[in-house]
């Protein structure tokens, strides 16, 4: 038995246990399994164990054809008779295909009890799955048994750390381990450079970029991704052109090749940049595109003040004979640009669209745009009806949106009422004080102003003073 099970049976969030595995084969020990070798569905020996299991486990597309797959192969014997990881592999990787890591990470606490020792595609695997619970605990656990193994410098297992740590936030393990390895391959690079990229480090993301290129490194379409996103997150123009420049030539060694979301992240990138123009130009070239692209475009046009463009790219989006489907995301962005542009009743018709025709539940997000939308043309009673619609209570970004709205049209009965529920949310929050004193000064409630001065002081809420910060471009 391995000692690595038993801090894996430890980690409460995932319950590794292996006891599941019995009573997933006790639930499918007689299930009859479909495949393509009978299609009549009878079960059929496991005459040659190892083409069997591939056999069997790769044309599996859903949870209900592979479980009984995977406990046939534990009743007759086919993963504890062999010494070899094949098998094992064989099912993390059809359970992790599924994107169903807690299935993956079992099914390896069950190959470390039974003593087979991973390899070099076990461990990816188990990183991968890893990644997917940004469970950095247990990654450290997987650390530790890669270096039992000698495996911590093969280099998809190195990424896979690297990747782990970085996801889950940790980004000075992940940098330590990036570190280490002074002949390290384009994969950790990219591994260090996505994580960077995707904690919101974005300058940390172009300098490692800027080394790799220094080390005589040859960037591919995993690194430009990474690095155009972390572009369009700083708005630098001029590195936007040098990224694209980048990522021209990444193409031209990859011939034939058309990665949409290479492209995807290049028109966020320009749409982040303000230059909308050029992230038509890549749309328009686009041969293919996802709803990661129109949303990229729409927001983008949203963004920077094109409220009528971004509201005719959703509707080309979803009435031209489009096959994409607008999601959640995408209902944020043309709901932001109809608040953007004053454009209530299109932004309303979106709103209800979204619920009615496509069955997406709206999210803090989508409120929040709907009374900054009604907010700002100064429908305050319809947007105080919003709120206390809402099937959950509304955050402090919501109500602190319209309270601005208040203030802005001068409306004490919604902002006192606002005021209130903001004040149980955020007892410590100065500026719910200040604005509604602004609202009271506004309208010559001096007596208002005052009562409320004697509140602050009362519960010892202070203002902050403002300041501004003046940072060069990078």
């Amino acid at each position: 038995m391995s000692p690595f099970h038993l801090p894996l049976l430890r980690a409460p969030a995932l319950i590794i246990s292996t006891l599941v595995l019995p009573s997933i084969s006790v639930v499918f020990l007689h299930t009859r399994i479909s495949s393509p070798a009978h299609p009549d569905g009878v079960r059929a020996p496991f005459e040659d164990e190892t083409q069997t299991a591939v056999a069997y486990l790769e044309p599996c597309d859903d949870p209900a054809r592979l479980r009984p797959v995977h406990a046939r192969l534990i009743r007759f014997g086919v993963l504890h008779s062999r010494c070899s990881p094949f098998h094992w592999n064989c099912v993390m990787r059809a359970y992790l295909r599924l994107a169903l890591p807690l299935p993956t990470l079992r099914a390896f606490a069950q190959m470390s009890r039974t003593g087979v020792p991973p390899d070099t595609y076990t461990m990816p695997i188990a990183l991968k799955a890893t990644c997917h619970l940004f469970a950095v605990d247990l990654g450290r656990q997987l650390h530790c048994a890669a270096v039992k193994h000698g495996l911590q410098l093969n280099e998809y297992c190195e990424s896979g750390l690297i990747s782990v740590y970085a996801k889950a936030g940790d980004f000075p393990s992940a940098r330590k381990l990036f570190d280490q390895n002074s002949h390290r391959k384009l994969g950790s690079w990219n591994a260090i450079i996505s994580g960077l990229a995707q904690g919101g480090l974005a300058e940390e993301t172009i300098g490692l970029f800027m080394e790799l290129r220094r080390c005589g490194l040859v960037p591919d379409d995993v690194t430009m991704v990474s690095v155009a996103s972390a572009c369009g997150s700083i708005g630098d123009f001029k590195l936007a052109q040098q990224v694209h420049k980048c990522v021209l030539q990444a193409r031209a060694r990859e011939v034939g090749s058309t990665d949409v979301l290479l492209h995807n992240s290049l028109v966020d990138m320009y749409g982040k940049c303000g230059r909308t123009d050029l992230a038509y130009m890549v749309f328009a070239r686009m041969p293919r595109r996802d709803v990661s692209t129109w949303t990229s475009m729409i927001m983008g046009l949203a963004m920077h003040g094109q409220a009528a463009d971004a509201v005719a790219f959703f509707r080309q989006m979803v009435w031209d004979g489009c096959s994409v489907r607008p999601n959640h995301v995408t209902f944020v962005s043309v709901l932001s640009a109809c608040a953007h542009g004053g454009l209530v009743e299109e932004g309303m018709q979106f709103f209800r669209q979204m619920t009615v025709e496509y069955g997406i539940e709206p999210t803090f997000a989508h409120y929040g745009c709907v009374v900054d939308m009604l907010g700002r043309v100064g429908r305050l009673a319809e947007a105080r009806g919003v709120v206390e619609g809402m099937p959950m209570m509304a955050n402090s970004v919501i109500l602190g949106t319209l309270l601005g709205s208040c203030e802005k049209h001068g409306n004490v009965e919604v902002g006192e009422w606002v005021a209130e529920r903001l004040v149980e949310l955020e007892p410590w929050n100065d500026g719910v004080y200040v604005v509604l004193s602004n609202i009271y000064a506004n309208k010559g409630l001096w007596g208002e102003v005052e009562r409320l001065r004697r509140l602050m002081r009362d519960k010892n809420v202070a203002k902050h003073p403002g300041y501004s910060l003046a940072t060069p471009s990078v």
